[in-house]
């Protein structure tokens, strides 16, 4: 039990007993995610801990003020993506299987039907079909032809294909762009995540340099003080 409270330190933000590997030093966070912490927590103190989560906390408070700086007001995509960050989820999603399981029967329908005409398939077989028909009506069907030129009933069938199909295709082309606009702003939100991502590494990297760097200094120190006290010790014999 006492090792247990040993191994236990409180965090200055959230005042919450906390293990010793989920606390952190003021010395290893970043200049200016102290400074803007010290904005907010008024008994921070620089011999104080910090848990991770209030850091990632403050981390993403940080990076949606830097956000601000220089986007503006934050719309819900970026809110998004800064409260990933706080969340350390993922942001990259598969948009075409998300939104093929929003389409209705009908959807799933006109998109066929209009993969349908936009092929060589329907073309070669629509020409085949009107070939058959004028042919037909005017050599093999010469005494009684159903249709006779100027083929008024294949036109009237040519209007009416003609009429369905571009609804068809323009509701297609409305969802194709809806899809489009997802994977848009998903893009969006994934390279954004990215570039804020890389800036928290970076400053990661800064801090465990100057850390190693003190470190250095604090070693060579003490290198420093054995050598002054070996040749002390040679110059008394």
């Amino acid at each position: 039990m006492n090792r247990e409270k040993k191994e236990t330190r409180t965090c200055q933000v959230c005042h919450q007993e906390k293990r010793k590997d989920e606390l952190i030093p003021p010395n290893l966070v970043r200049e200016s995610i102290q400074q803007f912490i010290k904005g907010e927590v008024r008994d921070w103190s620089d011999d104080g801990d910090i848990c991770l989560s209030c850091l990632n906390t403050y981390r993403a408070k940080y990076v949606q003020r830097i956000m601000e700086k220089d986007l503006g007001e934050l719309d819900s995509l970026e809110q998004e993506v800064v409260q990933s960050i706080h969340d350390n989820d993922i942001l990259s999603e598969n948009i075409n299987e998300e939104y093929e399981e929003r389409l209705c029967f009908g959807d799933r329908i006109a998109d066929k039907v209009a993969a349908f005409g936009g092929s060589w398939s329907f073309i070669l077989s629509f020409l085949m079909f009107m070939a058959i028909w004028i042919v037909g009506n005017s050599l093999m069907l010469i005494k009684q032809p159903f249709d006779p030129y100027p083929f008024i009933l294949l036109n009237l069938m040519l209007s009416l294909v003609a009429a369905l199909q571009a609804p068809v295709i323009m509701m297609s082309q409305n969802r194709q762009e809806k899809r489009d606009r997802l994977r848009a702003q998903n893009d969006y939100q994934v390279n954004l995540k990215a570039e804020l991502e890389i800036r928290i590494i970076l400053e990661k990297l800064d801090t465990l340099i100057h850390y190693q760097w003190l470190r250095f200094l604090e070693t060579q120190q003490i290198q420093m003080d054995m050598l002054e006290e070996i040749s002390s010790k040679s110059r008394r014999r």
